[in-house]
């Protein structure tokens, strides 16, 4: 009888496994019975844009957290496919730093191209996932929003790909709810326009604060502070912004610091992470962790070791993303195949810690760089991924690091070679602060000529 296999989710990780399966499909191997469940009405995951929150049409609670005029904060190098360059899916050489429109449409060309669509059941959310010691089966029960019908299935195999940038992160802060103006969490925020003119207030010194900072300053923000826990950003910010230690309480329009100091404000955008939250899973299945490179409860980063049956993907905090989605979907899928064998349940979880406690003794961003890009060679190596240079991405990724903090609103301006194509990208024709339309014609139009490639 063949095995049959439920993904939960059709974002970038989801979409990794089925064109995984694809993939050795096409190449002779028989593959199990596929079901992919997504609870938008089109694949994508967080790279659909909704003006939405809270709830959607269906009740279900918004799974994204993308907003208008979002570009990539890192290089498109960093995350190009080894069997799928963006030279071959826009035609020629693009910049950098593309905006959300250009990087959905590039995701979307790989899958297209895998016909890996028909595995998918859209406008479907998963309610609850139950394990059977007996059967050693799943049983998954998914609600038809369209047709408010639940319904139920049997599988040998569960994979997770609901990613975790969904469920918020939400500290209370003292006088929050008699602030005059908008407080909203990260997840909500859509607009720069909305905050042009105002003074802001952003909790939390990460990437979502740094993103929306910048932009809410591009789009016309008086003034943007950033109220840190553990420490600034410390990059060489323009005279509106200001880093502050961590909000203390809000009387009226005025925000109060820790270290005594004070700022009136006109909205309070909370950038303080989020949770991985697995509402469809029992407590002996759920995945308890924090953000970070290696989750200990996982076996190769990927295999649940309460039930090596369940997989997760892209749980972690992320340096590469598209890529190391490919390289876990394909370890994933070998194993289902029969290809990878696991070890015992002993020797995995002694090769878990050995990983957790490689990861805490890295001291910066370019250990966590050269951590994440050593896992992901180690990943490959016992697959039939396409080669690729983990360690010249890597590289990339150090430059980018040293570009932002050489010069953090323009550092979206710079450009890098590709690792898989060997092409220089152009620069892009616009800089950053200056283009304002983030659609995929306005990126594409009046592209520079790109430097020749490398002999």
């Amino acid at each position: 009888m063949t095995d049959r296999v439920a993904i939960l989710g059709a974002g970038p990780s989801g979409l990794a496994q089925l064109r995984a399966f694809e993939a050795a499909r096409r190449d002779g191997a028989d593959i199990p019975e596929i079901v992919c469940y997504e609870k938008q009405n089109d694949w994508g995951g967080m790279w659909n844009y909704t003006w939405r929150t809270g709830l959607d049409a269906y009740g279900e609670p918004v799974h994204g957290s993308m907003y208008r005029y979002l570009w990539s904060n890192g290089p498109k190098e960093c995350l190009e496919f080894a069997d799928y360059s963006f030279e071959e899916h826009f035609g020629r050489p693009i910049a950098s730093y593309p905006p959300r429109a250009v990087l959905r449409d590039y995701i979307m060309g790989r899958v297209a191209k895998s016909n890996v669509r028909q595995y998918i059941q859209f406008n479907t959310a998963v309610h609850w996932v139950a394990y059977d010691e007996a059967s050693a089966k799943f049983t998954v029960t998914v609600r038809d929003l369209k047709q408010d019908q639940l319904s139920s299935e049997e599988f040998d195999h569960v994979i997770v790909a609901t990613g975790h940038f969904s469920t918020p992160n939400a500290p209370y802060f003292a006088g929050l709810e008699q602030f005059p103006g908008r407080v909203l969490h990260a997840h909500d925020f859509r607009d720069a326009c909305e905050f042009a003119g105002k003074d802001l207030l952003l909790i939390g010194s990460s990437y979502s604060a740094e993103d929306i900072g910048t932009q809410c300053h591009k789009y016309g923000a008086k003034s943007v502070t950033f109220s840190y826990r553990s420490k600034p950003m410390g990059f060489d910010w323009p005279d509106s912004f200001a880093e502050v230690p961590l909000l203390t309480e809000v009387v009226d329009k005025t925000a109060h610091f820790i270290d005594g100091s004070s700022k009136d404000v006109d909205a309070i955008i909370l950038c303080t992470g989020y949770q991985h939250h697995f509402p469809f899973l029992p407590d002996e299945l759920t995945l308890n962790t924090h953000n970070r490179l290696y989750p200990e409860g996982l076996y190769k980063g990927i295999v649940s070791l309460a039930n090596p049956k369940l997989i997760f993907l892209g749980m972690q905090d992320q340096y590469y993303t598209f890529n190391m989605f490919d390289a876990q979907a394909w370890y994933a899928r070998d194993l289902m195949l029969g290809r990878i064998k696991l070890p015992s349940d002993e020797a995995m979880l002694a090769d878990t810690k050995q990983w957790v406690a490689r990861e805490e003794q890295t001291a910066n961003p370019s250990d966590e760089i050269d951590f994440q890009a050593a896992y992901i060679v180690d990943l490959l190596a016992p697959t039939d991924y396409p080669p690729f240079d983990v360690t010249a991405v890597a590289e990339t990724f150090k430059a980018w690091e040293h570009d932002k903090e050489a010069d953090i609103l323009g550092y979206r301006n710079k450009s890098y070679r590709s690792t898989i194509t060997g092409t220089q990208a152009p620069k892009h024709h616009t800089h950053w602060m200056e283009a304002m339309d983030d659609s995929l014609a306005a990126f594409l139009h009046g592209e520079p000529q790109p430097e020749k490639k490398l002999a």
